[in-house]
């Protein structure tokens, strides 16, 4: 039986791997890879020791909703974000915070809560 290659497989069917203080950060190169596939409005901060994004949203009860279902992913797939929310916005903020840095988990969750939002294309 061949090993599936996890960068073949997208990030939103991925689930997050439990990472310790041993664990390599991502090079650069390889988390603006993974940016790439997530909406544009994500971006790297930091010496990509970070990825961020805001999200907009009619009313306190909509932004709510979305942060409820952003812990409801945090929650199932054991990684955290940093959320800063007020009545119509939430920015959401990922690093791994074991090894200070951007793995591949980060990536996962950011491309998990984009599918929450609808597509207005």
């Amino acid at each position: 039986m061949s090993k599936v290659d996890p960068q073949a497989t997208p990030l939103l069917t991925r689930h997050c791997e439990a990472c310790n203080p041993q664990t390599p950060p991502l090079p650069e190169a390889e988390c603006r890879n993974l940016l790439a596939k997530l909406a544009p409005e994500w971006s790297l901060v930091g010496s990509a020791q970070w990825i961020k994004r805001e999200f907009r949203f009619k009313d306190f009860y909509q932004t709510m909703a979305f942060v409820n279902a952003v812990a409801w992913i945090a929650n199932v797939e054991d990684h955290h974000p940093e959320l800063e929310v007020s009545y119509n916005r939430c920015l959401v903020s990922y690093t791994t915070h074991a090894i200070g840095h951007l793995s591949e988990n980060d990536f996962i969750c950011a491309a998990k809560i984009d599918a929450l939002i609808p597509d207005e294309s």
